[in-house]
């Protein structure tokens, strides 16, 4: 491709990304890795130049815009050299008429970014940055550690980070399980968690089991640890995730959404720890999802504070006395974070919130605030109950 073409090729997919954002159709990487299916003569380098811009547009844009057009004509417009592609040769783009529409620059739509400012999020145009590449040194695994070069320790005790291109997943080390794709973030709400081997511990809204397997970690593969989720295609990734990372104690158990407790009954009052990483508008993974925040609504957020208050009430059941809650959400708004444990301690007065100790975060109501400005992590609320 020339560099016009690509140019062309980017508002493409950008037309695709805009029409499913508004439908709510499938992300942005997919779709890409779709586009290029159909046209296998595209080289690697066209591929990654492709997506490049059209992540670029994605990122400028706060509105949701008109078309792919409008979006790239929004980078264009602080871009010199790309806006002279705009030539109208052959699979360029036309050249740009000054009177046309061109999407609005902005972190997000106003209505979200008025929900950010309420919520106390400071420098909100980070969570647009691109984000690193963050792995777990997997500590089930024995012998000598080979890791890739170009690494930094992280404040998470098994983290570190590499640059976001890095091709960690055909290292040796990722292959034989030695280390695992994690946001530090994420790993530091694990460490909130802090299972201990012995203990029974449930992982409540447990996907495809990123943060099972930090756990299986912590508890050293003693105990009980029973990863549960309504999704069944989420929860079927965990077991050959759990096997290459030598996770042997890892129970899975498939819920019935809006009937959990069918299945959870056995366990009423029997977990040291329940680890609820509840569903949430994502509004704290920008980083890597930058298309979400067109695609959210304040009605959809509303469903998800209501679908995280019912899951704290089931898993507040499952606890036993003196035991831990864990409340996770990667949001940055207090809808999803410091108001949702206030409302949870206000309906159960027999739990107190016990502040993490954490090396990174800020303390936000009664939990902690990871941030990518702050923090350089995705977004994060995190908060520990005890149960009276």
């Amino acid at each position: 491709m020339t560099p016009a073409a690509r140019i062309q090729a980017a508002i493409e997919v950008l037309d695709l990304v805009i029409e499913a954002a508004r439908s709510n159709g499938a992300p942005a990487d997919r779709l890409i890795s779709e586009w290029f299916r159909a046209r296998r003569w595209a080289g690697s380098g066209d591929r990654r130049a492709v997506r490049e811009l059209a992540y670029r547009a994605i990122r400028a844009c706060g509105e949701i815009p008109e078309t792919g057009r409008a979006a790239m004509l929004r980078v264009a417009d602080s871009d010199p050299q790309l806006a002279a592609l705009f030539d109208g040769s052959r699979h360029a783009p036309a050249p740009i008429d000054g009177a046309e529409p061109m999407a609005e620059a902005g972190v997000a739509p106003a209505w979200l970014m008025q929900r950010l400012a309420d919520s106390g999020v400071e420098h909100p145009e980070a969570l647009l940055d691109r984000a690193p590449l963050d792995i777990r040194v997997n500590t089930l695994k024995s012998g000598s550690l080979d890791l890739p070069e170009g690494g930094e320790k992280t404040v998470a005790a098994h983290g570190w980070r590499y640059p976001p291109e890095t091709k960690i997943e055909q290292s040796p080390a990722y292959l034989e399980g030695m280390i695992e794709v994690q946001d530090a973030g994420s790993q530091l709400t694990c460490e909130v968690v802090a299972a201990r081997p012995g203990e029974t511990v449930i992982d409540l809204c447990a996907g495809a089991g990123g943060k099972t397997l930090a756990l299986a970690a912590a508890m050293e593969n003693v105990g009980r640890l029973i990863a549960c989720d309504a999704d069944r295609a989420r929860l079927q990734r965990l077991p050959p995730r759990a096997e290459r990372a030598g996770a042997t104690g890892i129970e899975t158990l498939l819920l019935d959404a809006n009937r959990e407790m069918q299945a959870l009954e056995p366990f009423v009052g029997a977990a040291d720890a329940v680890l609820v990483d509840a569903p949430c508008s994502g509004a704290g993974t920008w980083r890597r999802n930058p298309e979400a925040r067109w695609r959210l609504t304040d009605k959809q957020l509303e469903r998800y504070v209501a679908i995280q208050s019912r899951l704290l009430d089931i898993a507040a059941t499952l606890v036993k006395r003196g035991g831990r809650l864990v409340f996770v959400t990667c949001s940055l708004l207090d809808a999803e974070g410091a108001d949702q444990a206030e409302g949870f301690l206000t309906r159960h007065p027999d739990w107190r919130a016990e502040l993490p100790v954490l090396p990174a975060g800020t303390p936000r109501g009664a939990g902690l605030r990871l941030s990518p400005s702050r923090d350089g992590t995705d977004g994060f609320f995190v908060a520990r109950f005890v149960r009276l």
